[in-house]
């Protein structure tokens, strides 16, 4: 393992005679968030699947933690908006009400199943009001596990010829660490088990903090790994910070001060989309933020989330006249084409074949 201060060598070997991520022309890297979640129910293979074969440059997997302590992707470890739960009745009895990062929700969860259980559930689509389309995969795909996803992505790369990085991110990590299901050390044995995560690209996302610090210091620094803080542009406290009774503000990461701390144990700032480029009040956009510069001063990469292609979610300027509800690429892609003039490194989409077609590759 390389000690903390051991100076980055480009590590371009990935997998035998398989090109790695990165490797020609400087351009911002396309992160399928969740695979192609506009199209396929989130974190299922069918989406990574979709993702991968749109140009993603990674995909990503948010990780939950099941009873039984295996690492799962889900967005969040509520299970009742993405998947079949509800019509299972043997699970009936596990309805409950949690509040987790301080958002209620009455159903079921992630940490009241084992993994054997959850395999029994099949996917849905989260917001079927705007993705008509993949609702229609509905229950047809499993839950599936980090590793199952990690080998994948490997099988995928070794047919395609080309790397496709992971970009993971640690869900709820004080929560879990709260009842028992610590993520950080079951995410570290994962990573390296796998011949294919330890030698290609990874980016390890959180909103907290206390997470990656520890990662950086197992972990050190590595050509292959980033690390990535999660922000928002509020002046709310991370979950670890407030559960420490701390002080420190996403508000205050976000300042120039703020960006020169998060650069001493990550290597990138990841804030949502309209902290580079604000909305006016009537919905299009503004002038161009200082963030990009900000942190580029301070040595952190900018890679933005989430650009979606539905109407609903695009600024004023981009929408047609075809629906709130209505994909709209040609608007989706406008809309990414200038968050990219701002020097972004990198971007999470919904539709990776929008975002690749927005980078004109």
């Amino acid at each position: 393992m390389l000690a903390a201060s051991a100076p980055a060598t480009p590590d371009l070997s990935g997998m035998p005679g398989v090109g790695a991520v990165g490797v020609g022309p400087a351009r911002p890297l396309v992160f399928g968030h969740r695979g192609s979640s506009a199209l396929r129910p989130e974190h299922t293979l069918a989406s990574y699947a979709k993702a991968i074969a749109d140009g993603a440059d990674y995909v990503e997997p948010d990780l939950c933690s099941t009873k039984d302590g295996v690492l799962v992707a889900r967005h969040e470890a509520f299970l009742s908006e993405t998947t079949d739960i509800a019509s299972h009745p043997e699970f009936a009895s596990r309805k409950t009400r949690k509040t987790i990062d301080g958002e209620t929700h009455e159903g079921w969860f992630v940490d009241d199943f084992t993994l054997a259980e959850l395999k029994t559930l099949r996917a849905v689509e989260r917001i079927p009001q705007y993705r008509p389309g993949s609702a229609q995969y509905n229950g047809m795909y499993q839950v599936v596990t980090f590793e199952e996803i990690i080998d994948f992505v490997a099988a995928e790369a070794a047919a395609r010829g080309r790397i496709i990085g992971i970009v993971p991110e640690l869900k709820h990590s004080t929560y879990f660490a709260s009842v028992g299901l610590p993520l950080e050390d079951r995410f570290l044995a994962i990573l390296g088990a796998h011949d294919y995560t330890r030698r290609n690209q990874v980016e390890i996302q959180s909103f907290e903090v206390a997470n990656l610090k520890y990662l950086r210091g197992k972990l050190g620094r590595r050509a292959n790994l980033r690390l990535m803080q999660l922000v928002i542009g509020e002046n709310v406290r991370p979950m670890d910070v407030a559960a420490a009774g701390g002080t420190l503000t996403f508000a205050q990461m976000c300042t120039p001060a703020g960006m020169k701390d998060i650069a001493q144990y990550a290597d990138v700032i990841a804030p949502p989309t309209r902290s580079v480029i604000p909305l006016k009040k009537d919905g299009s956009l503004d002038q161009v933020a200082s963030f990009v510069d900000d942190a580029h001063r301070a040595g952190l990469r900018v890679e933005p989330w989430t650009f979606r292609p539905e109407n609903h979610f695009l600024a004023a300027d981009f929408r047609n006249n075809a629906g709130d509800a209505a994909r709209n690429e040609a608007g989706s892609i406008a809309e990414m084409k200038r968050y990219i003039a701002t020097g972004i490194d990198g971007f999470f989409t919904d539709d990776p074949a929008l975002g690749r077609a927005a980078l004109g590759a």
